[in-house]
Order: C-alpha cells, then structure tokens, then sequence
C-alpha cells in the first residue's frame, strides 16, 4: 500500500507523520461526542485513514462507498484521510487523530509494537470467501539475464517502503536466506509503491524489485500500464497475513460493534452493488482490488512476527 513517492530517511517519514497530524487538525480523542456506553468515545466524525496501494489522488474515490457505507450504519461522519507513508498513520492513530486505520500486515506489528491501542477486525481479500493473505514477488524485465534472488547480488533492487510487508520485510529475509546482505550487496532502492516499483524494473531504472503479487498479477495489466509478459517473477514468497483494518480500542461498544460488522459483513461488491452505493457494479473496495474483508484477529499477524524475528530488522521495532 503506499505511493507518493516515499524516501527512506526517517527524518522524512517523521515530516510525513507531521504532515497527516496537522491534516487531522483536532484530535479524534478530543472529540468525545456522547459516550453512550460505559464512557467509550462516540464522537461525531470518524477519521479513517489509509496509505495508497497506488496514485493517492485516486484513493479517497476507491475507498469512498465504503466510506458512505459507514455514514450510513454508524450515523457518523467519515473524514477519510489518505497518509503519505505507514510511519504517518500508525503516529496519527497513536496519538488519538485517527479512529480507523487501514494497514499494512507489518505496518500493524509496528503499530501494536509502539503503543498503539487499536484493535484488527478485517483484512482485504480479492475473492469472496478466501483467507485473507497474498504474496511478495521478486521480479525483473522480461529478457533478463536475472533468473533467481541469488542472481540479485550486485544489482539495483528497488524496493517498495521500509514499513512495507510485501514490498521489504519479507523481500529482506529472502535475500538473507540467499546469502546476500540486503545493505552491502546490493543497491536498494525505496520507490515509495509497488506499483512504482514494478514500473521501476520495467522500465530499466532497477534491475529487479520487489512487490505484491496483485500488482504484477493483475492492477498495473488492468490499468494498461503493463502488459502479460513484460514481468518475469523469479521468487515469490509464503502466504502473508492480509493487510488489517484496524479500530481504536477506546471507541465506545456499540460503534465499534457497528464499524465491525461493516467491515466483516457489509463492505464488499455484492453488498454495496445491491444496496445502490455504487453508481454502477461495483468493482473493488480499495484500491487494491479487493472484493471485500474476511474477520482477523490480532493472532492472525503471528507470521510477520516471526519474519521479524528471523531479519531482526529494525523496523520490526520500532516506536
């Protein structure tokens, strides 16, 4: 999920952070509204926020009948606000300015590893009753002398954010598992998107790169922007937990319980095509693609926590 482009230095990421929690104004833990149950925040508006799969100029439109959904059932106001970066989001929901996040699977670790008090209650998926998950594809040019992770030693690689699941974590511990150091062997490069790094390799600026299978597989094709054939993938991951949307736990009960069955019941194409909240069929939920979300627990993100423990990189720690 990502794409303004995104720089690797933290003293960008923490300007990035800076910028959403300014773009928030006041804080959702201010905003009290009526506590109707047992003194949880009910405010008026809720802030949801999310990082781009792709264009952030198209990620409020992808997001937006599922935002009406929420209208809809919580009686709220949704103020839907699209974040530059993972680092943005996770220090806005940390300090109280936004109520619904949607992450990415390590982003999440991140997150609950900072202090974050939010709870996942769903995670995209691209077919209606699937286990919410997908893999990291290691790619380069269709004609490439690069036939396999061990060949990327010595090469640019791009890769998609730091905070990214699909597009680092994992990318990382599979260079690892090769034999190369994923600092010294290689010349890493932070595109700031999967669909930026694909576009990356394709177009010669990295010799291989790393990103979401769905990215490869079937966005960039569907949008024009890449052809079948123009991508070779040479690695591919295991299963990675879905990416989660995740709640504030201080919200009250009842709405949490609302903003729950949304998410776990309501928001996929079916339901919103049938109950008119989109002009035409509807295609997707996000901008990933998905056709809806599937129930999560904070147990399901076991795996990323083992990932991190295997790379010991630190952004598997960091608050």
């Amino acid at each position: 999920m990502s794409r303004l482009p995104r720089r690797t230095a933290a003293a960008v990421l923490g300007v990035a952070a800076a910028f959403l929690l300014a773009a928030c104004g006041q804080s959702a833990a201010t905003n009290t509204g009526n506590a109707a149950d047992g003194g949880g925040r009910n405010p008026d508006e809720l802030v949801f926020s999310a990082v781009p799969s792709e264009n952030a100029q198209s990620l409020q439109q992808s997001f937006q009948p599922v935002i009406n959904l929420l209208e809809k059932e919580t009686g709220k106001k949704i103020k839907f606000q699209p974040a530059t970066d993972y680092a943005a989001v996770i220090e806005a929901q940390r300090s109280g300015k936004v109520d619904i996040a949607n992450y990415g699977p390590l982003s999440y670790v991140l997150a609950k590893n900072s202090g974050v008090k939010a709870s996942p209650i769903a995670a995209g998926i691209t077919t209606k009753g699937e286990t919410p998950g997908y893999k990291s594809y290691g790619i380069t040019k269709a004609g490439s002398p690069i036939k396999s992770i061990a060949d990327f030693k010595g090469k640019k690689i791009c890769f998609v954010d730091p905070a990214s699941t699909s597009g680092y974590l994992y990318p990382k511990a599979a260079l690892l598992q090769a034999g190369i150091d994923p600092v010294k062997d290689i010349t890493p490069v932070m595109t700031g998107g999967h669909d930026a790094s694909v576009l990356a390799v394709n177009s010669g600026q990295c010799d291989a790169g790393f990103a979401e299978d769905v990215m490869v597989d079937k966005i960039l094709i569907d949008k024009g922007q890449l052809k079948q054939g123009d991508i070779n993938t040479v690695w591919k991951s295991d299963i990675i937990a879905g990416s989660p949307v995740a709640v504030d736990d201080d919200l009250s009960a009842d709405l949490k319980a609302k903003i729950t069955d949304v998410f776990q019941n309501k928001a996929n194409v079916d339901y919103l095509t049938a109950n008119g909240f989109c002009s035409t069929a509807c295609k997707a939920v996000d901008d990933a693609g998905d056709w809806g979300y599937a129930k999560v627990d904070d147990a399901f993100y076991a795996g990323v926590r083992k990932v991190c423990a295997t790379t010991k990189d630190k952004q598997c720690t960091a608050s």
